[in-house]
């Protein structure tokens, strides 16, 4: 003996629940309402951003003697460290070798210090997330702008690197803005993810910093692309987006070439998507943010 099946109350008869299609989900996940408004957040938020970025140049080495003068220092202490290393270590004969590594370490430590700096940028304002009402995303936003000012004072680095290595100087060094902009929205990208992430989950930023050393060396900084071509680390290279970004910084400040045009249009093309995931995530758990913190 067979049970009637009960009757749906406010269901139609000879009616069926279909189940959603791909737009009715695209509308649930509200990605482009939410992606558009972590743009605007950003862009109409210019003053709260410059504020934050004020703050956390101010608050970097201002218990030092040095002060602010450690931007520059700092890039040639590490380009006097894996010159030793790369030179003397690892007997590599690279011509104009300082040069050869700091057109590649300046860019790398922007990349490293902005991303663990905005990993922590929410945490670190729990008392400001608490008190104020205010878009939550400009938090890495500012800590990445602030990384690129310190990169555009690492550049004077740069340039008076060009004085014992002259011939080294071409016109392509006036490209350098264009990769700083690819990097820049790849960095950002990034940034968004993991400190919206970092709010719930702590041990990212721990993870983080084993994670960028291990990125590190799989990156082209101590050594040239050609060096590694034919072996099985090759594939890694052709994956990481570092390849093309420090290439063409390579290129263009040490061998006088252009850039990687098609490697940095592929990088950007990719950070752009990145970019809009990583704001749609945000802006989905930043609510959350008060609770937590």
């Amino acid at each position: 003996m067979t049970t009637p099946a009960r009757a749906v109350p406010g269901a139609r008869a000879g009616t069926t629940r279909r189940p959603p299609g791909y737009r009715e989900l695209f509308l649930q996940l509200d990605l482009v309402r939410l992606v558009r408004r972590g743009f605007q957040d950003m862009r109409t938020r210019g003053r709260l951003i410059q504020y934050l970025v004020g703050t956390d140049l101010k608050r970097t080495h201002a218990d030092t003697v040095m002060g602010q003068v450690w931007w520059l220092i700092d890039p040639f202490f590490q380009m006097a460290i894996y010159s030793i290393l790369v030179t003397v270590v690892f007997a590599k004969k690279i011509p104009d070798a300082p040069l050869f590594l700091f057109a590649a370490i300046l860019p790398w430590q922007w990349f490293q210090t902005s991303l663990v700096d905005a990993t922590t940028s929410v945490t670190a304002r729990g008392n400001l997330i608490r008190q104020i009402q205010f878009p939550k995303l400009v938090l890495p936003a500012a800590s990445t702008l602030a990384g690129a000012v310190t990169f555009g004072f690492g550049l004077v680095s740069l340039l008076l690197l060009y004085i014992p290595y002259p011939s080294h100087l071409s016109p392509w060094l006036l490209t350098l803005p264009v990769i700083a902009a690819v990097q820049y929205v790849f960095t950002l990208a990034l940034a968004v993810f993991f400190a919206g992430v970092n709010a719930f989950y702590r041990d990212v930023q721990n993870l983080l910093r084993h994670i960028t050393r291990i990125w590190f060396y799989a990156s082209p900084a101590i050594y040239a692309v050609s060096a590694l071509k034919g072996s099985v680390f090759g594939y890694v290279l052709a994956v990481n987006p570092f390849t093309y970004i420090l290439t063409s910084y390579r290129n263009i400040a040490y061998y006088g070439s252009p850039p990687d045009w098609v490697g940095l249009f592929s990088v950007l093309v990719v950070s752009l998507v990145l970019l809009s995931l990583s704001i749609w995530l945000f802006k989905r758990v930043e609510t959350g943010f008060a609770k937590i913190l």
